[in-house]
Order: structure tokens, then sequence, then C-alpha cells
């Protein structure tokens, strides 16, 4: 898919692109390519006169390949934007090319970006360019806003991580934990955990692709101070996931707690019954010796005799230890 964004009375507009004489009609400042088609790269490349590299969403995690400008001066960057989905939390990796020197090239002052699925924050960032005029000027600061926008989409999957380990607080600490409630508050945890990491690496990622600009003296006076409160406001979200990481690590460490409790239970209960049972099987064992003078042997009581005193021997430790409330 191939977006082309123009400004228009200060506003972010999209436009229409069907065939490559289209591109000829509008001075974008951002370029936006999902998933594009070979024909659409090529229009690109074409129109452009854009290099757009084969690797540009692999992940490669040194700055020197994520980081870079060009000898035509084009600057690259590559960058992780979180997806909060429920059943698959992921990163998307794009790469953004920007031209602000060469001034021969259709491509300067324009912003592309690749990558190969949609992202929240794009879509978050077009619906408030499109509603707030004076948001967006350049093509710089489209940049900054998706980064922005980022870190705020991350800050918000972190209230909900606190909702939902707040649901498995109150499951864990109710008291009355089965193997089934602490099976599904370990599976949550887990998600959750895993989640929070994700969101860790992202604001990480964030805050090199932020400094990376700030370093390459890009920005203007304005831009530069919006980049620092950017850094900033990634600053606080670090510790609110050290927080979570702490929390998740106290839950897991109760959840496992009370699955030792209840196992602890049951063999308690294979240990008192073990107990109770050796009275019996010592009195069995008794008569079960083959001596040749055993007076109850020739008594017509004695087989019932024998019996109920296994029965008492039994039933005289159960009634100790419930007393003693060893069988809760």
């Amino acid at each position: 898919m191939l977006n082309i964004f123009t400004l228009a009375s200060g506003r972010l507009v999209q436009e229409e692109i069907e065939s490559l004489e289209d591109l000829e009609r509008f001075r974008p400042i951002w370029v936006d390519l999902e998933s594009p088609t070979p024909e659409e790269k090529r229009w690109i490349k074409q129109h452009y006169e854009l290099s757009i590299p084969e690797d540009a969403m692999d992940d490669d995690i040194e700055e020197s390949a994520r980081f870079y400008e060009e000898d035509n001066g084009e600057l690259h960057i590559r960058s992780d934007f979180l997806i909060d989905d429920v059943e698959d939390p992921r990163s998307v990796r794009v790469a953004f090319i920007l031209n602000q020197h060469n001034q021969n090239l259709r491509s300067c002052g324009v912003l592309f970006s690749i990558h190969d699925e949609d992202v929240p924050v794009f879509r978050l960032l077009r619906m408030r360019a499109r509603r707030a005029p004076g948001l967006i000027d350049e093509a710089k600061d489209v940049l900054l806003k998706l980064f922005d926008a980022d870190a705020e989409y991350s800050a918000d999957t972190l209230e909900r991580i606190y909702d939902d380990l707040e649901k498995a607080s109150k499951m864990v600490l109710s008291g009355d934990v089965t193997d089934d409630v602490a099976k599904e508050v370990l599976g949550a945890i887990a998600r959750q955990e895993d989640l929070n990491g994700r969101i860790r690496r992202n604001v990480m990622d964030t805050r090199r692709a932020v400094s990376f600009m700030m370093r390459s003296k890009m920005l203007n006076a304005e831009q530069f101070e919006e980049s620092r409160q950017i850094l900033r406001d990634i600053e606080s979200l670090d510790s609110h996931t050290a927080f979570l990481f702490d929390k998740i690590n106290f839950l897991m460490d109760a959840t496992v707690g009370f699955i030792n409790i209840n196992q602890n239970k049951i063999i308690k209960i294979f240990s008192v019954a073990s107990v109770a049972l050796l009275p019996p099987t010592l009195i069995a064992s008794v008569y079960g010796m083959n001596f040749k003078f055993m007076p109850e042997l020739e008594w017509e009581f004695g087989y019932g005799y024998v019996v109920a005193l296994m029965i008492l021997s039994a039933v005289g430790p159960m009634l100790y230890f419930r007393k003693r409330g060893w069988l809760k």
C-alpha cells in the first residue's frame, strides 16, 4: 500500500495514488509504504530517484547499520514500533529515509517510511494531524511526532499492564489459590512480563533514534527541545517498567508459593495416612507370625478381636491428628 501525505491548511491530508503519473500531481512531505508491491517501489525509485535498501527492515541491531547518512545526503533511520496485540504482541521494524540537503532530487524534504504491516502509532499520528492544524510543518516534524506518539503508546500499554496485574493480584492474594487459578495467573503474568520487556526494548530503541537525530544537528531549536521532552518521557517510562518487573516477580513468587503449599497439603495427607496405618500394619505383622504357640489362634473371637484392634489403632491417631489440626 502506498500512502502519500501533503499539507493543506496546516493539516496532514492523505492523497490517493493509483499510478506513477499520480505522483507528479503532489508535493508530499511524507510517503508511507506499507507492505509495498514491487511496482510501488519502482514508482518511488523512478519518481524520487530514491534508493531503498533491500535489507531496510532486517533485524540488525548494530547502530552503524540502523542510523547512518549516505554520501548523497540521505538520512537512514531504522526503528522498532510496538503493536499491543492481545494475542500476539510484537514490534515492527520501520525504515525511514530523509533527504535534507540534496535539492536536486525530488526526495528532498520528503520523509519516506517502509514497513511490513500497519502500525497503531502511524494511525494515531494521521488522525491527530488531520484534526490539529499546525501540528506538522515539515518532514522532520512527522518523524519526531511518530517517536513522540510511540512513547505515548508505550505509556498507555504500561497502564493496561498495571490493570491486568491488579486483576492477577486479587486472584493471588484472595487466599484461595487452586491449581487451576494458579495456572491462569501464571499464564497472565508470563504474557505481561513478555509485553513489559518488549516495551522496555521499544523505548530504548526510540531513545537511540531520537538521540541520533539530536546528534546529527538536523533539528532546529524548537524541534531539539521537543526531542529533549521525548527523552524525558522515555526516562520516566524506564522507572515504570522496572517497577512492573518487580511486581511481576513478586506475583510469580507468590503464585509459585501457593502451588508449593497445595502440593505440601497433598504430601501431608499421604504422610498422615502412612503414620495412621503403621499401628494396624504392626498388629497384622504380629499375628502374621508363624509361631507354634499363639493363644489367640485358638480363640473363637480372635479374628474379630484383631480386626477391631487394627481399626481402633488406625482411628486413634487420626483423631489425634485432627485435634492438632494436621488434617486441614
